[in-house]
Formats: C-alpha cells, sequence, structure tokens
C-alpha cells in the first residue's frame, strides 16, 4: 500500500499542494485536472524529485519519507519507475543498451528479454533511438521503466505526443504489462477515455487540493447514467438525412452511428465527451462530465 499524505509550499504560485490519498498494490490510479492544478508535482514528490515541504510517504512498510523523523529517501533508493511525456532515453545508445543502462548492478537480464518479448520490439534492439518514430521511442521508455520491476510506475501523459493509432495500441499495452507485472500505476492524464480505459480510481486535483477521489464513472458520470456503460468516446460530426439525425462519435478505434432527436442532435458538439450506455437493448447517449 502506498500512504500518500504530504505538503509542499510553492514560492513561485498562488497554492500550496495539500494531498491525502492511499492506493493498494495493484491499484491504477489517473490525476486529472487543469494544468498547474499540482498533478504532475505529486509524482515527481513520489520520486523524491521535488523537496516537500511536510508530512510522509509510505509504501508498505518501508518510509520514504517523514519530516517528524527527518528521513527522506533519494530517488534511486525508492523503487519507481518514472516516463515523462518526453522520454529521456539515451539518443546516443541502441535500444538493448538503453534497457541494459537501466539493469540495477549484478540484476540479472532475464527481465530484458522478458520485456523485449511483452512489448513486440525485438527487430528494434539495435536501432538507435533516434531512428525510432515517437510511438516506438515511447514503447522503449516504457520498457525501461520496468526493467527494476518497480513497486510505483509514475507515467506524466507519456502518450499526450503521439497520434490516435499509436495511443490506442500504447494504452492497450499499457494496460497488458500493468497486469502482467502486477504494477502499482499512478497515470497524469487530461484523456477522459483513456481514464476510463485504464483506471480503477481516479484523483481529481484542483489548485493543489483533493476535489473528488473514486471510480473514474463516479467522477465524471453524472447519477443518470445507466449501469451498463460500455464506452466512452468523442463527437467526431453530425448527419442529417431525410429528417434522421445522427451524431457520429469515435470509441478508442472505432467509429460509431447513433441516432437522436432533432433537439438532442443540437444539444452536442463536436469534440465533446460521450457517454455510450445499453439498457434494455437500447443505446442512449449523454455527456460526461470533465469539470
Amino acid at each position: 500500500m502506498l500512504i500518500f499524505n504530504l505538503n509542499k509550499k510553492h514560492n513561485h504560485s498562488t497554492f500550496e499542494l495539500d494531498v491525502t490519498f492511499e492506493l493498494n498494490k495493484g491499484d491504477f490510479l489517473s490525476i486529472y485536472g487543469q494544468s498547474g492544478a499540482g498533478k504532475t508535482t505529486i509524482l515527481r514528490l513520489i520520486a523524491g524529485l521535488d523537496e516537500v515541504t511536510n508530512g510522509c510517504l509510505k509504501n508498505n512498510d518501508t518510509t520514504w519519507f517523514d519530516s517528524s523523523k527527518g528521513i527522506n529517501l533519494k530517488p534511486q533508493q525508492r523503487s519507481i519507475g518514472f516516463v515523462f511525456q518526453d522520454n529521456t532515453l539515451f539518443p546516443n545508445m541502441s535500444v538493448i543498451e538503453n534497457l541494459e543502462f537501466a539493469l540495477k548492478k549484478g540484476q540479472s537480464k532475464t527481465i530484458i528479454h522478458e520485456l523485449i518479448s511483452s512489448f513486440g520490439i525485438k527487430d528494434l534492439i539495435n536501432r538507435n533511438i533516434t531512428s525510432l518514430s515517437g510511438g516506438q521511442q515511447q514503447k522503449v521508455a516504457l520498457a525501461r521503466a520496468i526493467v527494476q520491476k518497480p513497486a510505483i510506475l509514475l507515467l506524466d501523459e507519456p502518450l499526450s505526443a503521439v497520434d490516435d493509432t499509436n495511443r490506442h495500441m500504447l494504452q492497450n499495452l499499457l494496460l497488458k504489462i500493468h497486469n502482467q507485472y502486477e504494477l502499482t500505476t499512478i497515470l497524469v492524464s487530461h484523456n477522459v477515455p483513456e481514464i476510463f480505459k485504464l483506471s480503477n480510481k481516479v484523483l481529481k486535483i484542483k489548485a493543489g487540493k483533493i476535489e473528488k477521489l473514486g471510480t473514474p464513472k463516479e467522477i465524471f458520470s453524472s447519477n443518470t447514467i445507466s449501469n451498463q456503460i460500455t464506452l466512452i468516446g468523442i463527437v467526431l460530426d453530425f448527419e442529417e438525412k431525410n429528417n434522421v439525425y445522427t451524431i457520429v462519435i469515435q470509441s478508442n478505434t472505432n467509429i460509431i452511428k447513433q441516432i437522436v432527436s432533432k433537439t438532442d442532435f443540437k444539444h452536442y458538439k463536436i469534440g465533446e465527451l460521450i457517454a455510450i450506455s445499453l439498457s434494455n437493448f437500447q443505446t442512449s447517449i449523454q455527456k460526461v462530465k470533465t469539470t
């Protein structure tokens, strides 16, 4: 279990970060909120990359930080894997060299071969990092973060810079790896469909404080949405023909066309998030609340 109870005062901010939450082993938590709300700061505090004003951070029986006891483990002493939005791979090294560099002293290379297979990067191992596409580089960055089998995997919007096809592929891969290695994962993301797909918990933060903490459905859905939600999508287009009104929705890589009333047809906008639910064999849609 990860216990996070930390306070950080910012010298150049209008608020201070004051957050408390707990995670069980195997949880996948997404942190959601406006830019500047403190999302990345939470990851950096867990990793030991930022100074803490006071509080306590424990992972199972190990205390990583405790201001009252003067404990503050260095980043390399914490069992952390970290993937940033812009990967920090070594450009002068090959893929296999980047992965091997992440090994602990004396650690077996077996995990390297496992990850090469799991991530499907066998054909890339001898290539230089600069020769890889953005999606391929993020694959390698994710693999490298897991080399030491970390207790906590931290992801700071690692998929935001890749195209939709690669994003969906990497989401599937991330979920597979999270389950395969029984990781506890914390993801910073602005992408609500991505959060629904990956997370079992969401921490919504505003100005350094927790606004909500719960499941994706509890955080983003209204009370009237059916319990039979199957998909979250985004409005792409509208079609009108012979007084039949249709909304075109993208959910992951699927395109869904939903017939609606004339009133509802005017109710939605391109780019809005939609919850698609099934009840009594009838499909219905409703806006997803993100604020």
